[in-house]
C-alpha cells in the first residue's frame, strides 16, 4: 500500500509540472464561446479535446477564471453517474492555488471508496449470495462459478459497468479489466509460486487459460473494430455459460472416474482447484474465520433479550472479543469504518445460513423493509427515479416509504424475536439487491474521481484503469490469495486467480456494453482505443497468457520460485513500457 501511494504521488508530481507548463502557453485574451455541445476558441486550433475525445480535458488549457463556467456548460464534465460533480467542485469551489490540495483529498477519498467497496462486497453482498445458493441447494461446482464468482468479482464488474456507462470513461473499463488480468496472472500468480512452489492441477489450469485467452482475443478484435454489437455483448455472457458448463461436466467426469477407481461411494470430493473459490475461500478473504475459543464467552444459561436490546446489538459493528485482540492500527481503522458499517447494517439485511436463527433480528429486519427499498430508489441512476413526481405531486420515494412502513408493521406484529418466519430467505434477495446497488453507487464514484484525476493530470483513462482502478480492485484478492497459499492451499489460490478474471472480463464487458446499448437504444457501443497504450496493454496480457500456456506444461505443471520471479519481472517491464508510452517517451 505504501508503494502504491509512493508511485501515485510521484506520478502526480510529474504530471503537475507537465500541466503547469501547458498553462503557460495560454493567451489570456482568447474568448471561448459555447457552440452547441462544444466550446470553441476564436483562435483556430487552440483549444481542442485531447486523444480521448473528451471535451472536459481541455479545461486545464484555460485560465483559472474560465474553468468554472466551462465545466458547468460542458456535458462531458457533468455527465458522470456519481452523486458528486467533481469537476464543478474542483474548479468552482477550490481556488486555483489550492488545486494540489484538492487532488490530495481526492486521492484519500479514492482509497476510502476502495475500502468501502471491499467492505460491502465481503460483509454484505457475498453472505447473501451464499445464502441464496444454499437456499437453491446448488452444488459447490455450480455455486463456485455463479454466485461465489459474482461475489468475488463484484467490485471489478460493477466498476467496469460504471465506466462503460459513458463513452469518455470506457477506457477506464478496458484498462482496469486488462490491467487486472495482467496483475493477477503475473504478480499474484508469481507471488503464490514464490510463497509456496507447487504442482498445479493440469486440466483446470489449461481450461482456465484457454477460456481466458479466448475472452482476451475476442476483446482485442472488438477493440480493433472500434465497436461492439448487441449480439457480441450477449456472446460474452454465452461464453461464460459455456465455461460454467465445462466446469460442471469436467467435475462430474472427474468424480465418476474417482468413484470407479476407488470402488466406493465417496464422490463428493473434487480435484483441488477444479472450481472457483468456495465458501471457505470467501471466509478467508473477508477475515470472517474466528478462533474456536470464542465459545468460552457464551453464557451457559439461555438469555432472553428485549426488542430494544436485539436492535442495539444488531447495529453494533464492534465485537468486544475481537476488539481486545486487535492491534492499535486495526482499532483505528475500525473506528473510521464504524459510521459506514452502521449505515450498511441499517439498510442491508444479511442472511447467514450457518447460524441457527439465520441471523434473524426482528426489529432490524422490520426496519430493513423500509430502508432497503428506499436505498434502491435513491441510489439507482443517481436517484433520478426516486425523485420523480407521481402526477406531479408525490415523489416516488414517498410512495416507497409508505409501502415499506405498511409491510414492516405487518411483519413486526406477525413474527417473534426467537424464530425467523418461513419467508426469511426472501431477505437474502433484498440484501443482494440493496448491496448490489450500494456497490454500483460506490463504483460510480470511483470512476468519477478517476475521470477527474485524468482531466487534471492529463492522464488517459486507460493508464488510470490499468494502474489505480486495477490495483484498487485486485490488491485485496492478492493478499488473500497469498495468505491462502501460505496456509498450504496454493491450488485453491491459483484457481481463484484465473477463474475470477474470466468472470470479470466476460461479465464486465458483456453486461457493461449490454446496459449501454439498452440505455442509448443503439445497436452498437463505440469503443475507440486511446492511442498505442491500449494495444500495449492487450499485447502484454496476451503475451503473459501465452507464456503460461507454453512454459507451465514444459515444467510439468510445476510452478517454481524461478517462474514466480520471471512473472514479477514481466509485470515490472510491462508497467515501465506502459508508463513510457503514456508519457510519449516511447512511441511505436
Amino acid at each position: 500500500m505504501r508503494a502504491l501511494l509512493l508511485v501515485l504521488f510521484c506520478t502526480v508530481a510529474l504530471q503537475w509540472d507537465r500541466v503547469s507548463c501547458q498553462k503557460s502557453v495560454y493567451v489570456s485574451n482568447t474568448q471561448l464561446v459555447p457552440h452547441g455541445n462544444v466550446w470553441r476558441s476564436d483562435r483556430p486550433g487552440e483549444v481542442t479535446p485531447n486523444r480521448n475525445g473528451d471535451e472536459c480535458d481541455v479545461v486545464m488549457n484555460l485560465s483559472a477564471s474560465q474553468r468554472c463556467e466551462f465545466v458547468k456548460n460542458t456535458p462531458d464534465c457533468t455527465s458522470d453517474e456519481g452523486f458528486i460533480k467533481y469537476p464543478v467542485v474542483t474548479f468552482c469551489l477550490f481556488p486555483p492555488n489550492l488545486l494540489p490540495l484538492a487532488i490530495t483529498l481526492y486521492v484519500i477519498w479514492l482509497f476510502a471508496l476502495f475500502l468501502l467497496l471491499g467492505l460491502i462486497a465481503s460483509d454484505f453482498f457475498c453472505p447473501n449470495l451464499s445464502a441464496i445458493s444454499s437456499t437453491l441447494r446448488l452444488t459447490h461446482n455450480v455455486a463456485g462459478v455463479t454466485f461465489l464468482a459474482l461475489g468475488n468479482g463484484a467490485p471489478d464488474v460493477f466498476s467496469a459497468m460504471a465506466a462503460f456507462s459513458h463513452p469518455q470513461t470506457a477506457g477506464l473499463a478496458v484498462g482496469a479489466l486488462f490491467g487486472a488480468g495482467i496483475f493477477v496472472t503475473t504478480v499474484v500468480a508469481g507471488s503464490i509460486a514464490l510463497v509456496k512452489p507447487f504442482t498445479v492441477a493440469s486440466r483446470p489450469f489449461l481450461r482456465d487459460v484457454i477460456f481466458y485467452m479466448a475472452a482476451v482475443f475476442w476483446t482485442f478484435s472488438i477493440l480493433y473494430k472500434g465497436h461492439i454489437s448487441m449480439g457480441e455483448a450477449v456472446g460474452y455472457l454465452g461464453l461464460y455459460i459455456a465455461y460454467v458448463l465445462t466446469v460442471i461436466v469436467s467435475a462430474y467426469i472427474y468424480n465418476r472416474q474417482k468413484h470407479q477407481l476407488n470402488g466406493s461411494a465417496q464422490t463428493t470430493g473434487r480435484e483441488e482447484g477444479e472450481t472457483l473459490p468456495s465458501d471457505s475461500y470467501r471466509e478467508i478473504q473477508s477475515g470472517s474465520i474466528q478462533a474456536h475459543d470464542d465459545g468460552e464467552y457464551e453464557p451457559l444459561l439461555p438469555y432472553t433479550q428485549s426488542t430494544a436490546q436485539i436492535f442495539l446489538n444488531a447495529i453494533n459493528p464492534v465485537d468486544s472479543r475481537t476488539w481486545r485482540r486487535q492491534h492499535w492500527s486495526a482499532k483505528v481503522l475500525k473506528v473510521i469504518k464504524v459510521p459506514v458499517e452502521v449505515l450498511l447494517l441499517l439498510t442491508v439485511p444479511v442472511v447467514d445460513t450457518d447460524k441457527e436463527d439465520h441471523n434473524w433480528k426482528r426489529p432490524l429486519n422490520c426496519l430493513h423493509i423500509i430502508t432497503g427499498p428506499l436505498v434502491c430508489v435513491l441510489t439507482f441512476q443517481s436517484g433520478k427515479y426516486g425523485l420523480l413526481l407521481i402526477e406531479g405531486e408525490v415523489p416516488v420515494w414517498v410512495l416507497v416509504l409508505c409501502i415499506g412502513v405498511f409491510l414492516s408493521g405487518i411483519v413486526f406484529f406477525t413474527t417473534t424475536n426467537e424464530h425467523p418466519p418461513r419467508y426469511h430467505f426472501l431477505y437474502s434477495l433484498l440484501g443482494f439487491v440493496v448491496s448490489a446497488l450500494w456497490i454500483s453507487t460506490v463504483a460510480a464514484e470511483i470512476v468519477s474521481v478517476l475521470h477527474l484525476l485524468g482531466v487534471v493530470l492529463s492522464l488517459s483513462n486507460t493508464v488510470l484503469g490499468l494502474t489505480l482502478l486495477a490495483w484498487g480492485n485486485s490488491i485485496g484478492d492478492c493478499f488473500a490469495d497469498i495468505t491462502i497459499a501460505h496456509q498450504g492451499y496454493p491450488r485453491m489460490a491459483i484457481s481463484a486467480c484465473f477463474g475470477g478474471i474470466i468472470f470479470n472480463m466476460l461479465f464486465g464487458v458483456g453486461l457493461g456494453c449490454l446496459l449501454q446499448i439498452f440505455q442509448n437504444e443503439n445497436n452498437v457501443v463505440m469503443l475507440e482505443p486511446e492511442g498505442m497504450l491500449c494495444w500495449v496493454l492487450s499485447g502484454a496480457l496476451g503475451l503473459s497468457l501465452v507464456f503460461s500456456f507454453i512454459l507451465v506444461p514444459l515444467q510439468c505443471f510445476h510452478l517454481s520460485r524461478v517462474y514466480g520471479i520471471f512473472l514479477l519481472i514481466f509485470y515490472i517491464v510491462f508497467l515501465i513500457v506502459a508508463l513510457l508510452t503514456e508519457f510519449r517517451i516511447l512511441q511505436f
